[in-house]
């Protein structure tokens, strides 16, 4: 057997080997019905009614009328909402933008139990984290029926799966125009006010732009001790051996041809 093609297999059979750790297993994966299917360039219906903070009915409609950030959360979890959210208030503190002048943040349970009281009281805390002023309709913590939940999460691609102890779901912002059109999804836990920033500046305009940074989430596992995410050391080794082993494999085929062509 050539030395090259030699070669070749040991690399495939380290990439087997690879494919059965827990970063690539089955069991580690998210169940199917979990994730986003991005609708970049849909409009959210924005005749649906919620009820805000204070216990008021809203109309969506009333509520974006700027760029508006959406944000999916559940108000029992004790785990990766409180974080999307405290990532959320971090970035609005440094962000150049002025709440209620050039964005709203629309904040929606989709866990039909949480009430405008529970609501009320996460609305306090994440505004004190801000650590800025928030005109009364910039930033508000909606709740509502099965069926508006259901509605709006369904037209945002934004699919959850309940739980004995609460729900699986994904984490991202999502960035509204004006209209109610979806333009960028933000993955992740912790942002950067220059993304933030774009993505409602691409917002007003309605310019819906595909996503190119997955892998941030992928990139980030739940510590069920510290109760935080962190880095998944094992999983970014593995894709990383991965692509050096893809690298690799086509250096050999692309050098293997230049030694036919020469002789």
């Amino acid at each position: 057997m050539p030395y090259r093609l030699k070669i070749v297999f040991i690399l495939l059979a380290f990439a087997a080997i690879y494919a059965e750790t827990p970063a690539f297993s089955e069991q580690n994966r998210p169940p199917s019905g979990v994730g986003f299917d991005e609708r970049l360039g849909d409009f959210i219906p924005l005749d649906l009614t919620f009820t805000d903070e204070q216990g008021r009915e809203v109309i969506l409609r009333e509520l974006i009328n700027k760029p508006t950030i959406l944000v999916f959360v559940y108000h029992s979890c004790s785990h990766t909402c409180p974080l999307l959210l405290a990532g959320l208030s971090e970035v609005l503190s440094r962000l150049e933008l002025s709440p209620g002048r050039d964005f709203n943040i629309l904040t929606v349970s989709f866990d039909v139990t949480d009430t405008p009281a529970v609501a009320a009281g996460k609305k306090k805390d994440y505004i004190k984290a801000a650590g800025r002023e928030f005109p009364e309709r910039s930033w508000n913590f909606l709740v509502g029926s099965e069926e508006m939940i259901g509605r709006l999460t369904s037209a945002a691609g934004f699919r959850f799966s309940k739980t004995s102890n609460g729900f699986t779901h994904p984490v991202a912002l999502i960035m509204l125009s004006p209209k109610g059109r979806i333009t960028r999804y933000l993955y992740g836990i912790t942002f950067l006010p220059v993304d933030v920033t774009l993505a409602l500046t691409e917002a007003s305009k309605g310019l819906p732009v595909p996503t190119v940074n997955k892998l941030l989430l992928y990139c980030y596992s739940y510590d069920p001790e510290g109760k935080r995410y962190v880095l998944d050391i094992l999983k970014i080794t593995a894709a990383a051996t991965l692509l050096f082993i893809l690298v690799f494999i086509g250096w050999l085929t692309l050098s293997g041809r230049k030694d036919k062509a020469k002789s």
